[in-house]
């Protein structure tokens, strides 16, 4: 089995569940996959995909994986309770091998129940295409590469640095990741404090991402909300143009201040700048990049702050896109000083094993396309990661939140 654990997914999956299961538990979704790695076969692949999510589909959280999760500070008990009942069922999940040589994987049901499919399916498909694919892992190169990020990081002048793991979803198999997260908790020293659950100060490791790994190595769980889940608010807001807005209010009700960062490419940086007005600047903490130039990105929302009477300096910019640590460290080097900074690095952490043909990682995503039987979608500032079926909704939301068309 690839996945062993239930909670070997992200964090912000059972952050939003929870709002989910309070706010919205008859909510109905439909995800889909895409892969958009040009020429990649993972339609021979299909029956070995389906034989792991059917092992998924037989796992259930343990009285330890509940301890856990209880004691994250946000994390509530009547979720919890709920969790111990919850399994993942395959009649929700199809994959079919398309005539392109690719993969349809449709996820389709109850949100409550769909919600975890997502990061766990990602790992299986990465795991089941580079054990086919790679006959002999490159481990040796991929260590000397994380030794030489670390390297990099431990730098002069880059002491305040921290970055986060956020590689679950493309990494080249759970054990690598494990592995990595391993080295870079003994070389850059962030653990978690048993006593108070917060990361030990002056370690460059923030924490990580995947909620198992947290749990099995004593770092700090990260993670607030994903696109899915400003995306169903189109469905499930009064009214599209307030859906935004509907969702930061709607996450402020649940959270009362805590998981403070807002995310800020669903609709583009415009939009969100419309909508991040003096309530929402002074309510959260801070807001995540994902899509379009992280230092233009960074530069507007400084002045953003400013234009609202907000200091910066005491808010938080995450940076989370296809990040590297070269361009970690010129992000850092720009705004430091200037704003509370974040790093969440994937893909260049957890798949970086060498250069021969098979080990370049998939990029591969699994978006929700429908909620409550309307299409919804985001717009994002990098317009290749849109993923939405019906055009017509997408000209209706670009035009609804003053959106210039983008090419496709």
């Amino acid at each position: 089995m690839i996945i062993t654990s239930l909670l070997d997914t992200d964090l912000y999956k059972f952050t939003m569940m929870q709002v989910v299961l309070h706010r919205f538990p008859g909510a109905q979704v439909e995800y889909r996959f895409k892969c958009r790695t040009p020429g990649v076969q993972l339609a021979p692949f299909a029956q070995e995909i389906r034989d792991e999510i059917r092992a998924l589909c037989e796992l259930r959280f343990q009285d330890a994986e509940l301890g856990y999760l209880r004691s994250l500070r946000f994390i509530k008990s009547d979720f919890v309770d709920f969790l111990g009942l919850f399994r993942l069922n395959e009649k929700y999940i199809a994959v079919q091998p398309a005539a392109d040589g690719q993969l349809d994987i449709t996820i389709s049901g109850p949100w409550l129940h769909t919600i975890l499919f997502e990061i766990p399916v990602l790992a299986i498909v990465n795991e089941v295409y580079f054990r086919n694919t790679v006959e002999v892992p490159d481990f040796i190169q991929g260590r000397q590469r994380l030794d030489m990020k670390i390297a990099q990081l431990q730098g002069d002048g880059l002491s305040d640095l921290k970055i986060a793991d956020y590689g679950t979803r493309r990494r080249f198999s759970a054990a690598w990741h494990q592995e990595v997260l391993r080295v870079l908790a003994g070389r850059l020293g962030s653990v978690r404090d048993p006593r108070t659950g917060e990361g030990r100060i002056g370690g460059q490791l923030a924490g990580t991402s995947n909620v198992l790994y947290a749990m099995k190595l004593g770092l700090t769980p990260l993670g607030t909300m994903a696109h899915e889940y400003l995306q169903a608010c189109q469905a499930l807001g009064p009214r599209l143009r307030d859906s935004q807005v509907f969702g930061f209010e709607s996450w402020a009700r649940e959270y009362r201040g805590d998981l403070g960062i807002a995310l800020s490419d669903v609709y583009g940086i415009n939009a969100f700048l419309r909508d991040f007005d003096l309530y929402f600047c002074k309510l959260f903490d801070g807001a995540r990049h994902d899509s379009g130039d992280p230092f233009d990105w960074g530069e507007r929302l400084i002045a953003h702050y400013k234009a609202n009477r907000v200091d910066p300096r005491t808010k938080t910019l995450i940076f989370s896109d296809g990040l590297t640590v070269p361009r970690t460290i010129e992000l850092y080097q720009r705004f430091q000083g200037r704003a509370q900074l974040a790093f969440g690095i994937g893909t260049n952490l957890t798949n970086d094993l060498g250069d021969p043909p098979g080990h370049t990682p998939l990029q591969i995503v699994i978006k929700m396309v429908r909620c409550n039987g309307q299409p919804v979608a985001k717009l994002s500032d990098t317009p290749s990661k849109n993923l939405c079926d019906d055009v017509n909704y997408l000209a209706y939301l670009r035009q609804v939140f003053e959106i210039d068309p983008q090419p496709s």
